[in-house]
This record gives C-alpha cells, structure tokens and sequence, in this order.
C-alpha cells in the first residue's frame, strides 16, 4: 500500500467517523467549495515555492496539495485508486507525446 492510500484511508475515515477537532472534518463539514478552494490556495503556493527555488518549501507545498486532492477526491466519492489507475495507464504508453497546436500571435 503506498502513502497515498494510507492518507486517502485517513481522510476516508474522517468522513465515516467524525473526530472533534479534524482539520479533515472541517473540510468536509464546509463542503466542496471550502475544499475546492484550499486546493486551490495550495497549488499556487506550491507554485511558488518552485519558483522560489526552495525544495524544502516545495515539499511541503506538494504534501499539502496532495492532502487537499485527497480529501476533494473522497468528498466526490472518487477512490483515489481510481486516479492510481489512470496514472499507471498513462505510465504504460510509449511516445505520448501531444501534439500542441502553436498559434501565431503576430495575426
């Protein structure tokens, strides 16, 4: 079992069974858009931390981040071995490479 489905089983088991004084439960309580937002909020910080440079800082950054997803995944009744799985199907094609389409900014 990797870490991540160890936090996803957490934050299942915050939903199942309320804690007093979950960070978790207070994301669920709030609801989706509470949720929505902190991702949010943590995607641009992680932002910035790569830009500042600071891999300690990115860390960090990430492992909220995915915290957050976790806990958005499970609010939506998304397994997140259902994002495993999309991600292993990706990992598994050879050349993906996709083809962007360049615009000519100067018309």
């Amino acid at each position: 079992m990797s870490v991540l489905n160890d936090l996803y089983g957490v934050v299942m088991s915050r939903k199942t069974e309320p804690q007093e004084g979950s960070y978790t439960c207070y994301l669920f309580e709030k609801g989706t858009d509470k949720i929505c937002k902190k991702v949010g909020e943590e995607a641009a910080e992680t932002i910035i931390a790569a830009k500042n440079g600071d891999n300690d800082e990115l860390k960090n950054e990430i492992a909220d981040l995915l915290y957050h997803v976790c806990v958005l995944a499970a609010d939506r009744g998304l397994d997140i071995t259902e994002v495993e799985d999309v991600l292993r199907e990706r990992s598994n094609k050879i050349g993906n490479l996709k083809q962007f389409h360049v615009s000519d900014h100067n018309t």
